[in-house]
């Protein structure tokens, strides 16, 4: 028995010392793997974490941590950076933004905090008549929609106002109508055409056109009839019937751009009142005295004048006398030239030495008792020369 107790504790002993060396063994490796850790100082979406991680590399750590880093996003530094104690990572994740700017689309990816941060981003500058969807001070979210119309300085004149220049943010000429509150007619046009896109400068203008009737009342003017009366001499004229004006009234459409008349059209017309013809009776009654070389006619009323003597084709004559009787085509008829006043035009009369004449034509140089007589040829005038004859009325 004495034999076996030391034996029995000295085993107890060994155990004790065996199980302590393992505690101590782990205790080691422990304090080992936790030695070989690294403190990191997170930023990510600008929330700010500390972790500690054996990754060797920032991608190793993103990828431990669960969270996908896309090209797109701000990461610094690089993914292939080795881990180390007290390592500050800062990593922004890009979002996805529509941008349209003046009806044309973009998808950027963007790390900035605000619309206005992306807008200097983008290299847009806005001006106070620009028409933004979101203000510049709106935080970015994800798939956002931003809506920018730049505005065009433009030139407006509308029918006969005053030319005025305003901003417009609007694409097509009708959207900028529409926005001026400017209401257009059917006739109405504009120039550039409705459809058109405006440009930058661009001069808009309104023609204001309106279509209205215009009645006119114009006169007719009457025509002069002539008509053959055998009972006058010959070139004698009488006023049968004095003519009168008509009226005649005219509708038109009348077609006026910004108030000025461009075209008019006749679309009917009436007579008011008819015209009257002035009708003139001419006398057509040749007064011929042929030459008599018998005596003198008895009865009738005698005179003494003074006689000249001159031909159709004398300086200053037409060859047709006061009466109408064309000397040249008959040139043996037997006129005389008188004062109207001392004998008629158409007085038949028996000149001494002449013959039956008939007072058919006047002068300028024939006044009072004095007479021409007419000769064919100019021999036979000079012959005659002047001389002082009786001459005798016959009716």
């Amino acid at each position: 028995m004495k034999s076996l107790f030391p034996t029995s504790l000295s085993r107890k002993k060994v155990a004790l010392f065996f199980a302590s060396f393992l505690v101590f063994i782990a205790t080691l490796g422990i304090l080992f793997y936790e030695g070989t850790k690294s403190t990191v100082a997170l930023t990510l979406n600008g929330k700010e974490k500390v972790v500690e991680t054996r990754a060797g590399t920032v991608e190793d750590l993103f990828r431990e941590l669960n969270i996908k880093v896309n090209s797109k996003d701000y990461l610094f530094p690089p993914v292939e950076t080795k881990v180390k104690n007290n390592l500050e990572i800062v990593w922004k994740k890009a979002k996805q933004v529509e941008l349209v700017k003046d009806n044309e689309k973009k998808t950027v990816w963007t790390t900035a905090d605000t619309v206005g941060e992306l807008l200097e981003e983008q290299k847009i500058t806005l001006i106070p008549q620009d028409h933004i969807s979101v203000k510049p001070e709106e935080r970015i979210s994800d798939k956002m929609n931003i809506e920018i119309k730049k505005a065009l300085y433009l030139s407006l004149i509308d029918g006969n106002k005053k030319e005025q220049k305003v901003w417009s943010t609007s694409t097509t000429v009708a959207d900028f109508l529409k926005q001026q509150g400017i209401i257009l007619t059917k006739l109405d046009r504009v120039d550039p055409p409705l459809q058109e896109k405006i440009k930058q400068n661009a001069v808009i203008k309104v023609i204001r056109v309106e279509k209205v009737t215009d009645v006119v009342e114009e006169p007719i003017k009457f025509a002069v009839v002539t008509k053959k009366d055998a009972k006058l001499a010959k070139g004698e004229k009488k006023v049968v019937t004095e003519g009168k004006e008509g009226l005649r009234s005219k509708k038109f459409e009348v077609v006026r751009e910004n108030g000025k008349e461009v075209t008019r059209k006749l679309i009917s017309e009436k007579t008011v009142r008819a015209k009257q013809d002035k009708v003139v009776a001419v006398g057509t009654k040749i007064l011929v005295a042929q030459v008599s070389r018998g005596a003198a006619p008895a009865g009738g009323k005698e005179l003494y004048v003074s006689s000249t003597a001159y031909t159709a084709g004398c300086n200053g004559c037409s060859g047709t006398t006061a009466t109408g009787i064309n000397l040249r085509a008959n040139p043996h008829v037997k006129v005389i030239a008188v004062d109207p006043r001392i004998i008629p035009l158409g007085t038949k009369v028996y000149v001494e030495g002449y013959g039956y004449a008939v007072a058919a034509d006047k002068g300028s140089a024939i006044k009072g008792y004095k007479i021409d007589v007419f000769f064919p040829n100019l021999s036979d005038a000079y012959r005659w020369g002047k001389r002082k004859v009786k001459i005798k009325i016959l009716d």
